[in-house]
This record gives C-alpha cells, structure tokens and sequence, in this order.
C-alpha cells in the first residue's frame, strides 16, 4: 500500500473529510485514506450553491466501481461553491485530493472545527481503523 498524505494545515472529520479554514468559509473534500477506500472514483453528485447543510449529515455522494457513499458534512453551514470540475472529471478526487475540493461552505457554527482532528490525530484514527 502506497504511504497515506496527511497534509498538516488541514482538519479531518471521522466520516474522512478534510476542512481548511479559510475565515468564514470552509474548503471541503475528502481525504487520500477515502479515496483509497472509495478505489475508482465515476460520478461525483455535489450540492447546489446555497443548499443549507448540517453537520454529519449527507451533502454530496460518490459513486466508485465498488459502491454509491454519502459524504456527510464536518461542518454546518451554506454551499457558497462547488468544484464543477468534478462533474466532468471525478477521477480528480483519486488522483489529487487534496486539490480536488468538492464545496466550499460559510460555517454557521466555528465551534464544529474543534471537533475536528489535526493531521496527527486523524494519522492515528486512520491507523487504528484497521481498514
């Protein structure tokens, strides 16, 4: 198994999102431990552009050649972007991604970030899956 990406500047949520703050909005996608979960990667359904959203609740779905998976959302808030390349190319989100974000979301709540891992702490839940 290639080595895992943790990039340090980013949270994770246990559902294997990855957030960066970025003031009000947060950037969200989902994490290289997901993707290699998820294996090829053929349709990304993503939220509209103003869809209010909660916190653990499903926003967006991907579909792999093993399964259709809900991304539930590590953060509550309002879509204000979606990353319409995936539309096209949802390979991306294999390939890069950590480039490939699927919303960007105007928090309603910045107490949700701390219930968020740092890399480290993610490393550690990830290893400890045993997935």
């Amino acid at each position: 198994m290639t080595e895992l990406n943790f990039p340090s500047d980013l949270k994770y949520s246990k559902e294997h999102q990855w957030v960066k703050v970025e003031g009000d909005i947060v950037v969200v996608g989902i994490s290289d431990f997901a993707q290699t979960q998820l294996e090829d990667v053929v349709f990304v359904e993503l939220p509209e552009v103003g869809k209010k959203i909660e916190q653990g609740k499903s926003y967006a779905s991907i579909e792999s050649v093993k399964s259709v998976s809900d991304v539930l959302s590590p953060v509550s808030g309002e879509v204000t972007e979606v990353n319409k390349e995936l539309e096209n190319k949802p390979e991306l989100l294999n390939k890069e991604p950590y480039n490939s974000w699927m919303a960007k979301i105007k928090i309603s709540d910045k107490a949700e970030l701390d219930k968020l891992m740092p890399s480290e702490e993610y490393r550690k839940f990830v290893s400890e899956s045993g997935d």
